[in-house]
């Protein structure tokens, strides 16, 4: 499936920094990824530093599916209240969700530090505001949640919003973690450091079938060449289903554009923090190292490429309205807009861990609007699994829930 519409930013940024070839001939590993996007270089980057042998297919170029529209805003918000998720999957196992999105987000700070450059990352913190009155009240109950199950967040009346942020709502919760950094350079960095330590990475091959074997499976790919696994772990994102045998997300549209870098002495908001609404669908932003303003919202329902391709310009003139609308005193020139497909699970979270009866196939699917801080616990998480260790979080994320 196409997963963009439009010009992505980060591709046209960051240019051709590595490539990688097809697979023309068999081979064997301890573990294999399908998808070579930031999940799937979060794993190989993993299991590779744990000494496991790993091969790693994708059907695209590294990088080019739904990592290069990501807008990567880091949170350890979901997509879930943490109220509401309370109300569906019980206080501890929520409560422990937020957490390890908090715990993603240090660990991708330390993880940035290790790598040729940091990857554009940023901790400005995140601002959760208020779309509308009623939703005041609705931030003053998550935020007890929040402190309760102890993370760092403060509650912000409408006065301190404005005086701190210089925007106009209600109420806010800003937590200090959140952070921000460009996907695609990130996930290039690591599937090249995964490649030093000896991983295969073949791009423009698809995996075609799986079958299963005594000893784990066989991959057939559109190219001829098998690959040989005792493991297999499915990172092909919203791809995944045939892999799983069913649909475990809906399918959405986001879209975004980001700016021309502001003049020098323009400034969007003070702090340039990360920026999202209590409406659903939200209209989400940030800024970006060189001085760009990037924002996205307006999610529908996927139908197909095309008619997504058709909605683009529209969706954009919208986001330029809330864009004005939010930030008055800017008139920024819109540089670039693209549109991404994502998936929504019904709670807010992952799926990470085998497939029930398949011990063997694993998958590692960051769905929602915090996909880059579930795909670094899954990293964790699946590399403890097939090093033996117990990993009594992967439970929340179970495929059978």
């Amino acid at each position: 499936m196409d997963l963009r519409s439009g010009t992505a930013f980060w591709p046209l940024k960051n240019g051709l920094m590595h490539t990688y070839p097809p697979l023309l001939a068999g081979e064997r590993a301890d573990v294999l990824v399908i998808g070579a996007g930031i999940t799937g270089a979060l794993l190989a980057d993993a299991l590779s530093g744990a000494g496991l042998d790993v091969v790693v297919l994708d059907r695209r170029d590294a990088a080019s599916g739904s990592t290069s529209a990501s807008t990567a805003l880091l949170q350890y918000e979901i997509d879930t209240n943490l109220v509401d998720l309370r109300g569906m999957i019980g206080q501890p196992d929520a409560d422990r969700a937020y957490q390890l999105c908090r715990e993603a987000i240090d660990h991708l700070e330390a993880l940035t530090r290790e790598l040729p450059d940091d990857c554009g990352f940023a901790r400005p913190g995140s601002l959760y505001y208020a779309s509308g009155r009623r939703d005041a009240r609705t931030l003053r109950e998550e935020h007890a949640a929040r402190v309760q199950a102890g993370l760092e967040v403060e509650f912000l009346e409408a006065r301190e919003v404005r005086e701190r942020f210089g925007l106009s709502a209600p109420a806010a919760l800003f937590s200090p973690a959140g952070a921000s950094l460009d996907p695609y350079r990130l996930t290039q960095h690591l599937l090249w450091r995964a490649r030093s330590r000896g991983a295969r990475i073949h791009d423009r091959t698809e995996v075609t079938r799986l079958d299963e074997r005594a000893h784990g499976y066989a991959a057939h790919t559109d190219r001829g060449a098998q690959v040989q696994a005792r493991h297999v772990i499915v990172a092909a994102g919203y791809e995944a289903a045939r892999f799983a045998g069913r649909q475990l997300a809906q399918l959405k549209n986001t879209y975004a554009l980001i700016t021309e870098p502001l003049a020098p002495e323009q400034q969007p908001w003070p702090t340039g923090c990360l920026l999202w609404e209590t409406a659903r669908p939200y209209l989400y932003a940030r800024t970006t190292p060189d001085g760009r303003i990037l924002v996205g919202g307006e999610d529908d329902d996927h139908q197909s490429p095309a008619r997504r391709d058709r909605a683009l310009p529209a969706r954009q003139r919208r986001l330029e309205r809330k864009l004005e609308k939010l930030l008055p005193h800017l008139k920024p020139e819109v540089g670039y807009a693209w549109a991404g497909t994502f998936g929504e699970t019904k709670d807010g979270l992952a799926f990470i861990g085998p497939k029930p009866g398949n011990p063997c196939l694993l998958f590692a699917l960051g769905y929602g609007g915090n996909g880059i801080t579930y795909s670094v616990q899954a990293a964790r998480m699946l590399t403890d699994h097939l090093l033996g260790r117990p990993v009594p979080d992967m439970r929340i994320f179970r495929l059978d829930r």
